[in-house]
């Protein structure tokens, strides 16, 4: 089994995913827009710009997040969920913690835990919950 992340934004997705795959040091993410469907579905897409983005992959190794820009009816932002990241040094981890933070709202500063050397959680300036620490208590 394989589960991906799925998220939603509203009208930023390009640029968040683009975000990401900078701050995440992956390359740039697959973006396909709603112009790029058959006219027959666009249809049914009622309330989208043609720019707006229909569906993004991002992958980094075994991290793949997907996302779009959502639809007028579905709702955006997260609640009750974050994206955990766990990543291979401390240094990397305060990276990337600080580059999500910058602009967005730091939920618990980043440190050290009784289970790892650093672990933290923002909500970055696009609205996603992130919980970034590092993989297996690695220093």
């Amino acid at each position: 089994m394989h589960a991906t992340p799925y998220v939603f934004f509203d009208g930023t997705c390009a640029e968040a995913m683009a975000f990401y795959a900078e701050t995440l040091k992956a390359d740039p993410p697959i973006i396909m827009r709603m112009a790029d469907m058959p006219p027959e579905d666009q249809a049914n897409m009622e309330g989208l710009s043609a720019d707006a983005v229909m569906n993004a992959m991002l992958k980094k190794g075994d991290f793949e997040l997907m996302a779009s820009d959502g639809a007028p009816w579905e709702s955006v932002g997260m609640a009750g969920c974050s994206i955990h990241l766990a990543l291979d040094s401390v240094a990397e981890a305060h990276r990337v913690f600080e580059a999500f933070a910058e602009g967005g709202e730091v939920r618990m500063p980043m440190g050290a835990t009784f289970w790892t050397p650093a672990f933290g959680t923002v909500t970055d300036r696009f609205g996603i919950r992130w919980m970034v620490s590092v993989e297996d208590g690695v220093a």
